[in-house]
């Protein structure tokens, strides 16, 4: 029977030779971006790049990927989809794996334990060529597992990972913690300083160790009831704030381990009438687009997602390119304190 005039087909590689009035084994060298063998002209090149964009021409990535022994896709695991941070280093990691022609699978964990080792068990059913973890709890043995069980390059966003095989960006937040606190008790005059933190975590570890030794090197008493804990979120970060603003002498400036509880512990300090910074001064860290939206705007610590984005594809695509392959790199981000009219 013969194909009815309406009735739609596959576009293949050979349609689009066809169109540009080429052999199908220069479509081919074009497109899988070839450089050996005979030269191509820049005018054979875009008569192909014409027709692919004439016919709507997408590659069949199966084939593609029986050819190369590649998937063309990598995974990121992040651990807050709806927090602005992690919004920027996405993005910035599609920029680069859309250079390379790759796609993104993009998996959210809520910060959970249970969330984050879904995610590697996933990653051992599916494959991918390149996988990107935001781990909050995983430790350095289970990142090496997944690396060696689903042959992926892996790379991680924080120093706590150390596999010979695994790259390391970080940004040293603890030490961004100590210099936040020393410059409240230093420039600010603050002696009573409350920390809202999240435990269990190695970014809450490591920002609730800068903050104790910043004041241990004050000779400041940290009194145990200006240890709050949040769990990342607004809601967190007010309900930890309710609880430092009732003690009977409350805290003159709080350090909350990320902008979402800072934005929660500002919120109920302008609900109860307090003025800020003149009786409550608040930082948080990370420098999400919010903070200097609100009012007032949010002091805080910048730690740049974007570049730490490109930071993360570009050393996975080093070795997913055989670019590199020698031993764990470890590449450091940069962190800034933002003073704005909350402190």
């Amino acid at each position: 029977m013969s194909q009815s005039k309406n009735s739609v087909h596959p576009v293949t590689m050979r349609d689009v030779a066809k169109q540009a009035g080429v052999s199908l084994s220069t479509v081919s060298r074009v497109l899988s971006q070839k450089t050996t063998g005979i030269p191509i002209t820049e005018e054979t090149r875009q008569k192909i790049f014409d027709a692919v964009a004439a016919l709507g021409y997408h590659p069949n990535m199966t084939a593609r990927s029986l050819r190369t022994q590649r998937t063309y896709m990598i995974a990121i695991m992040i651990a807050d989809i709806s927090n602005p941070f992690y919004h920027f280093i996405v993005r910035a990691v599609q920029d680069v794996a859309h250079h390379y022609q790759y796609d993104v699978l993009i998996a959210n964990t809520d910060h959970l334990v249970e969330n984050e080792q879904h995610f590697c068990e996933a990653m051992m059913r599916r494959p991918v060529d390149g996988i990107i973890v935001v781990p909050y709890h995983l430790s350095s043995e289970i990142i090496g597992n997944l690396a060696e069980r689903t042959g992926a390059q892996v790379v991680v966003l924080g120093e706590h990972i150390d596999h010979p095989a695994v790259d390391v960006v970080y940004s040293d937040d603890e030490q961004a913690t100590v210099d936040a606190i020393q410059w409240l008790i230093r420039h600010k005059h603050h002696q009573r300083i409350g920390f809202i933190g999240v435990p269990d975590t190695h970014p809450g570890e490591r920002r609730l160790k800068g903050y104790l030794n910043a004041s241990k090197a004050a000779d400041l008493a940290v009194e145990a009831a200006y240890l709050q804990n949040g769990d990342w979120t607004v809601e967190s970060g007010m309900e930890a704030m309710r609880k430092l603003l009732a003690l009977p002498d409350r805290p003159t400036a709080v350090f909350a381990c990320n902008d979402h509880m800072a934005i929660g512990a500002l919120t109920v300090s302008l609900d109860m009438n307090l003025r800020i910074p003149d009786e409550i001064a608040i930082v948080g860290f990370d420098n999400i687009p919010a903070t200097s939206l609100i009012r007032p705007k949010l002091t805080t610590i910048e730690q740049f997602p974007t570049e730490i984005g490109q930071k993360l594809a570009t050393a996975l695509f080093d070795r997913i390119e055989g670019i590199y392959t020698g031993p764990r790199r470890i590449f450091e981000g940069t962190l800034a304190l933002i003073e704005r009219e909350s402190t």
